[in-house]
């Protein structure tokens, strides 16, 4: 192999290495976005072309706005959530397409003013995504997710929520 060909195969394993970075901060974003109700913000995360299978395929929505004013009619802010990926297994298949796999584990806490008050859920869940490269940046083209465990709790009345970023008073 010549000197050339080592230095254009070490330039696209450092461009698979910054797609793969790259996609994982997208993700990160996209979760600190839905957590934290910045709806804006999560729709430049989306391809205009996002199709989603959330909920065991159960949920399917397509584009931006679908997918983001299903969470503002359905994540309040009396809803607490907290969604974190884990151990992403991303995957380069070209220039412009990528797939991942991510393990969720979400919390949500339903507090005073939900219809839902004083329950509670925790779960497990797999995402497998695929993305896609527009102009230079990394956008999530499909994602959805397999239910592993979900459970439903009513928390102690006793216990007090000392934070919460959505209360309004």
């Amino acid at each position: 192999m010549s000197i050339e060909q080592r230095l254009e195969a070490l330039e696209k394993e450092i461009q698979r290495l910054k797609d793969i970075e790259e996609i994982r901060k997208l993700k990160g974003q996209y979760f600190r976005c839905l957590d934290g109700k910045f709806w804006d913000e999560l729709e430049t995360t989306l391809s205009p072309n996002i199709v989603t299978s959330y909920s065991d395929g159960k949920l399917v929505f397509h584009g931006p706005k679908e997918v983001t004013d299903y969470f503002k009619k359905t994540m309040p802010k009396e809803e607490i959530s907290m969604h974190m990926g884990h151990t992403p297994e991303i995957t380069i298949d070209s220039d412009t397409t990528a797939t991942g796999k991510w393990y969720l584990e979400d919390k949500l806490i339903f507090t005073e003013g939900s219809k839902y008050a004083g329950a509670g859920v925790n779960g497990g869940a797999f995402y497998t995504d695929k993305y896609e490269k527009v102009d230079g940046k990394w956008y999530i083209l499909e994602t959805g997710y397999l239910r592993v465990y979900e459970e439903h709790f009513f928390r102690d009345p006793k216990i007090n929520i000392t934070m919460n970023m959505h209360k309004t008073k």
